[in-house]
Formats: C-alpha cells, sequence, structure tokens
C-alpha cells in the first residue's frame, strides 16, 4: 500500500489525501496578489500533478481572471472558506496546494522564493536557498523544487 500525506481545512469539513510517500518540497511566493489572498507575508505553496490529490467535503469555486488572460480557480471550504489549492490555465494538469493545510505543515521545506522584489523587510531569505526577483525561469524553477 503506498504511503500518502494528508491535511484540510480549519474547521474539518474538508479533508484531502496526497498520494506521496513523503511531504513535498514547497515555495514561497512574496507577490503582492499572494499577500492579499493569504492575508500574511508570502503563499507556501506546494505544487503537484493534480491527478495525487483527492478531496473530500463541501468545496467551493471562486474563478479569477487575470491581466494576460489566464485563469485562475481557487478552491476552498464551503464552510470556513480555507483555501485549500488552486489550478491555473497556465499550467494545467497542476495544483497548487496551500502548504499550510498540510496536517504536518511543521515540517515542511521552503525550496526557493519567488517574488522576492516584494518581500517584506523582515523576512530573511537563508543562504543557498533559490530565489527570484519575480517569477523564475520554468526550467530553473523546477530544478529548485526538485532538489531536497
Amino acid at each position: 500500500m503506498k504511503a500518502t500525506i494528508e491535511g484540510g481545512c480549519g474547521c474539518g469539513a474538508v479533508r484531502y489525501v496526497l498520494a506521496l510517500d513523503r511531504l513535498p518540497p514547497t515555495y514561497a511566493c512574496h507577490c503582492r496578489d499572494c499577500q492579499t489572498w493569504s492575508g500574511s507575508a508570502f503563499n507556501q505553496v506546494a505544487l503537484l500533478p493534480e491527478a495525487l490529490l483527492t478531496v473530500s467535503g463541501p468545496v467551493a469555486l471562486c474563478e479569477v481572471t487575470g491581466p494576460s488572460g489566464r485563469v485562475s480557480r481557487q478552491r476552498v471550504c464551503g464552510v470556513c472558506h480555507t483555501r485549500l489549492y488552486s489550478t491555473n490555465s497556465a499550467r494545467p494538469g497542476l495544483v497548487g496546494l496551500r502548504a499550510g493545510t498540510l496536517d504536518r505543515s511543521d515540517a515542511l521545506d521552503v525550496v526557493a522564493h519567488i517574488w522576492v522584489k516584494r518581500k517584506q523587510p523582515w523576512i530573511t531569505i537563508p543562504d543557498g536557498v533559490p530565489a527570484w526577483p519575480e517569477s523564475a525561469p520554468p526550467e530553473q524553477f523546477a530544478h529548485a523544487l526538485a532538489r531536497r
């Protein structure tokens, strides 16, 4: 039997399972949109194949079309409105899982930082962790997420 990683919303109405043997690497996005959406200094995300995620419970959908025409589909708990994950037309087949919703979020590693030109001044990025002023070049970003 394959091991799984679990998580869910704040009220417990929505639970999910990831078909993974270990916690996924995560990245921090410091852009203003992520600061606003998360209500915090950055958004910590695990970028994963959508097929690895199984969700149960009342999930609500919020669609946002950006200036580029790309559609972001945010999934939140239909009861407590905890943001759980999103998909984006720019990266079909992938989900951006909100890392703080994992049951073991305290054991996660942040392996990359993007949009650091917008980061809060009190945040220090550790030496050796890749960081980009804006979005990372796709190949470099994939390489950073594959490192562990």
